[in-house]
């Protein structure tokens, strides 16, 4: 910031409802980059995929419509998934069966988000699977969700990263499983290694946001960048207890120059584009909120299972017993050591 390198911010709006008042120097330094239309809105808690309509979100989405008169955000986007726990705000974003229920669910839910901000609106790519299956059927229902609100993506190349390593997948081969052009927005963070105790010869790369970024991430953000025709914005990520010391600030300000330089050398400033690629082309009434208690039913029951098994062997157990069984969710395509991570994540949000 002293030094003048931050061209934008992204500001996570939704993650001060316990801070009564904001420091005078915070609501300056959102004004400074509101006024040359250089914030971003990236929400947290919504629950996109909850299937029953919440409280919480219509306070949400009241909250989101009052940010976007106190500030003049450029884009909103939110993360992929539904929120374990029952606590709205103590949750880990987890996937969900593509169904035709789910995707009916989700394109309610952006055009709510839309109507909300006026703004173009996107969605986070998501770091956890259960199986395979479902890490290469990701982008193909990012592109079914989007397409309604003319929405757009975030590729989060950390959460690729986790897929990648995670199923033993080759960067090309995922890559060209998501709508490149529906990218504006690229981030990078740092993670961790989880060791499984199901599979003992493999590690789980967990995206906790608390790490110095990897070098295969900066390779990928190489290899992103002329992909990417729309993309707009490159964000870097970390959390705040992850810059506790002197060293991780200092990791920190070097992932930022390497970051800087890699866009420096990628980026095409004679490319226009189009002005706003990213708008509806006609405006859209919502009426009845989609619902399905069936799906909300068993996300209540996932939940309740993954933050009270003690192992991997109790939880699948359980799902075995669950209504998820021989169900949409396919639970037993998933994999163990993906299972036991679902129950880690959980537990340590609960």
């Amino acid at each position: 910031m002293e030094e003048s390198r931050v061209e934008a911010i992204e500001w996570s709006f939704d993650t001060l409802y316990k801070v009564k008042e904001v420091p005078a120097w915070f609501r300056e330094l959102l004004n400074v980059f509101s006024n040359e239309k250089r914030l971003i809105g990236h929400g947290v808690f919504f629950s996109l995929f909850s299937g029953k309509w919440l409280p919480e979100q219509v306070v949400w989405l009241k909250h989101l419509r009052q940010t976007c008169t106190e500030f003049r955000f450029d884009h909103i986007t939110e993360h992929f998934g539904f929120m374990t726990g029952k606590d709205f705000h103590r949750g880990a974003p987890l996937n969900i069966p593509y169904t035709s229920t789910t995707l009916n669910i989700g394109r309610d839910r952006l055009k709510r988000i839309q109507e909300a901000c006026r703004l173009p609106v996107g969605l986070e790519n998501l770091a956890f699977s259960y199986s395979l299956d479902e890490a290469k059927r990701h982008g193909a229902f990012l592109e079914q969700l989007l397409e309604p609100v003319n929405g757009f993506i975030i590729l989060d190349l950390h959460n690729l990263y986790c897929q990648l390593r995670n199923f033993d997948l080759a960067f090309d081969e995922l890559i060209s499983l998501y709508p490149l052009e529906r990218v504006r927005e690229i981030h990078i963070s740092g993670g961790s290694w989880d060791a499984s105790a199901v599979t003992p010869s493999r590690s789980i790369r967990r995206d906790t946001h608390d790490d110095s970024v990897p070098r295969d991430v900066f390779q990928l953000l190489e290899m992103s960048i002329a992909r990417c025709p729309n993309l707009k914005y490159v964000v870097l990520e970390q959390l705040g207890d992850g810059l506790a010391t002197a060293q991780s600030r200092s990791l920190f300000y070097n992932d930022f120059l390497q970051m800087a330089e890699i866009v420096r050398r990628n980026n095409d400033e004679e490319d226009d584009g189009p002005k706003e690629p990213f708008l509806p082309s006609s405006s859209f009434l919502t009426g009845a909120v989609v619902e399905d208690s069936m799906l909300y039913e068993q996300q209540l029951e996932l939940s309740s299972i993954l933050e009270s098994s003690n192992t991997y062997e109790e939880a699948m157990l359980l799902l075995k017993q669950s209504s998820l069984a021989k169900s949409d969710w396919r639970i037993e395509q998933w994999e163990p050591y993906m299972i036991e991570t679902a129950v880690k994540i959980a537990q340590k949000w609960k």
